[in-house]
């Protein structure tokens, strides 16, 4: 796939957790809740166990941060980025559409990402000059420059927007062809591989965010926070095809000139 040894690491990673949460899949599941209400369930913190158990034996000096688990080693000058399932909601419901992210950060610079689909068997990864890859072959955002042409995606317009973000998501998708709630990271998967224009959402951790950022810049596309920064840690996340950067940031409250000097 490539030449880039992070690369292939957080793939390999990626498969390595997806593979154990999949094990889980469409299975009956004790269902926690943390603090913030979201749910837990045995698979998140299986797959996240694997990963670490993984991390120890081949990156030992690396830092980690997991959504399940916290931070270890804090100080080290690299730290992997895990979400073991983006998605538990769709995962608990038996729905294919959740993912594995894997990201191996710098500081605040992705040094790459990964996004495994265990239950649909693709795999998307990218790092910076690395290109992006699909199941092994090269993944490029569409050439879709009309928004009238455009699908927009968002996690969900209820959860995942704020009041104000909603009304701007609704300017949005007025003047789209589609606009569909197809949930999570693989909303991002759409467009890194063009078959949507937009994802959107308005709340987003950064451990979700780490893994989806050199994806779609690698694969041709913008990704800033709502405020139109090229970051994986804003705390929101606009995703568009090179194309549409500017309009669809003009009318989701962007910053659309910081946006397109990224593209």
């Amino acid at each position: 796939m490539s030449e880039s040894p992070v690369l292939d690491a957080a793939s390999e990673l990626a498969r390595h957790a997806g593979d154990v949460a999949l094990r889980y899949f469409a299975k009956d599941l004790v269902l926690d809740r943390k603090s913030d209400g979201s749910p837990v369930t045995d698979a998140d913190r299986g797959a996240e166990r694997a990963a670490r158990d993984w991390l120890a034996r081949r990156f030992p000096d690396d830092g980690i941060v997991g959504e399940e688990f916290g931070i270890t080693k804090g100080d080290a000058l690299r730290r992997w980025i895990i979400d073991p399932i983006d998605g538990t909601k769709s995962f608990i419901r038996g729905v294919p559409l959740w993912g594995t992210l894997v990201a191996l950060a710098a500081g605040a610079e992705i040094l790459a990402g990964a996004a495994y689909f265990p239950a649909l068997n693709e795999l998307i990864a990218a790092a910076p000059g690395s290109g992006c890859w699909w199941n092994d072959r090269r993944a490029n955002v569409s050439s879709i420059a009309p928004l009238s042409e455009a699908t927009a995606l968002t996690t969900d317009e209820a959860f995942s927007l704020t009041p104000r973000r909603r009304d701007e998501w609704r300017r949005l998708t007025d003047r789209t062809a589609l606009s569909r709630s197809w949930r999570d990271c693989y909303g991002y998967l759409l467009v890194a591989t063009g078959r949507a224009e937009v994802m959107v959402d308005a709340q987003m951790s950064g451990w979700d965010a780490a893994a989806l950022y050199s994806v779609i810049v690698e694969a041709g596309g913008v990704f800033t926070d709502w405020d139109g920064r090229a970051t994986a840690f804003g705390g929101s996340a606009i995703t568009t095809n090179a194309a549409l950067a500017r309009d669809a940031r003009a009318l989701l409250h962007g910053a659309p000139s910081r946006a397109v000097g990224q593209a």
